[in-house]
């Protein structure tokens, strides 16, 4: 449940209500917004009699939460959240483009990617240095030394970087370079890794599973959130239908769903989403005009010879046309980049 302070209450009369909660062994999570102060119960409330806490200084209303997500519910935090990454903001009036290869390669790959999508207006690298793919016989990334790729190109380029995580010796060796982790759709329910990603400090990139719901996606931003890390960005990243006419089915109505009931930014992968490079630029346009917070693009500087996924990629004159065609887009949205 929630319990909603009335305006202008005073901080004395908000630890009152917070040491009162805590003393009956629940958990409380403080929001303050613009104009309204929510504090957060999360545990089993029949431990407290709510006619009694609407009866507390300063309390407006008690509120009942019937979804088994709390810190991501937006009842539970009231403004949008805006998180960042390397110094880069996603949420808010904050249009982020994270744009590179599918997989780490090359150190010449790498460099010369990050600089094109910088100057195209990107400002967070990714790339896969951990590659779980359908096959195992498939390319399945550099790993640590692909890590030591992007780093060195963030060195040079002032991106940030967001990298796959698949394990936890990946989350431990990744955090020693990223700014953002991603845990990616196959990994979506892999409740372990989500609570160390959730241990760690590093922001989280969440991806949708293949046949998640909009529930299901929202209590793994949950596993992750109640581990101690509020920094999660939601990807809708197009989900398994029984269409075929494309790798996946981009879900576009996630996004103003996500915005209702949840807090978190969310960002759209229309790379991922599509699996054919003609379809991101329209799909890129769809999701800023249904209020995204971002894109996640995949270039490669000749993707006729990308290890992963190169007929989904974009050339490194084909992103900066794009970004060129997306700021009109994002200015209507009240977003820049």
């Amino acid at each position: 449940m929630i319990i909603v302070m009335r305006p202008n209450v005073s901080d004395k009369a908000v630890m009152n209500v917070i040491s009162i909660v805590e003393e009956h062994g629940l958990q409380t999570n403080l929001s303050r917004g613009d104009q309204v102060t929510i504090i957060g119960v999360i545990g089993d409330k029949s431990k407290l009699l709510t006619s009694n806490i609407t009866l507390l200084d300063g309390v407006d209303k008690v509120v009942q939460v019937t979804e088994s997500y709390k810190l991501a519910n937006r009842q539970f935090h009231a403004d949008y959240s805006v998180i960042d990454i390397g110094g880069y903001k996603i949420g808010g009036d904050h249009l982020v483009i994270m744009a590179g290869p599918c997989a780490v390669e090359s150190e010449d790959q790498v460099i010369q990617t990050a600089r094109a999508i910088k100057k195209a207006g990107a400002c967070i690298l990714r790339g896969g240095a951990y590659k779980p793919r359908t096959s195992p016989y498939s390319f399945q990334g550099l790993e640590e030394d692909g890590l030591k790729l992007m780093a060195a190109a963030r060195a040079e380029t002032g991106l940030a970087i967001v990298c796959e995580v698949t394990s936890l010796q990946a989350v431990e060796t990744a955090s020693k370079y990223v700014d953002m982790l991603q845990i990616g759709a196959r990994n979506m329910q892999n409740f372990y890794l989500l609570k160390e990603a959730g241990k760690t400090n590093i922001p989280v990139l969440l991806k949708r599973g293949l046949s998640a719901t909009i529930d299901e996606w929202l209590n793994a931003a949950e596993y992750i959130m109640s581990e101690g890390n509020q920094n999660v960005v939601l990807c809708e990243r197009g989900i398994r239908t029984f269409e075929t006419a494309t790798r996946n089915t981009l879900d576009l109505s996630a996004i103003p769903i996500i915005k209702a009931k949840s807090h978190l930014p969310i960002i759209v992968d229309p790379s991922h989403a599509t699996g054919i490079k003609e379809l991101v630029n329209p799909l890129a346009k769809a999701s800023i005009a249904a209020g995204a917070d971002g894109l996640m693009i995949e270039v490669h500087p000749n993707p006729a010879t990308a290890l992963s996924d190169g007929p989904q990629s974009l050339t490194p004159a084909a992103f900066q046309s794009l970004c060129e065609e997306l700021r009109p887009y994002a200015a209507l949205e009240g977003k820049h980049f």
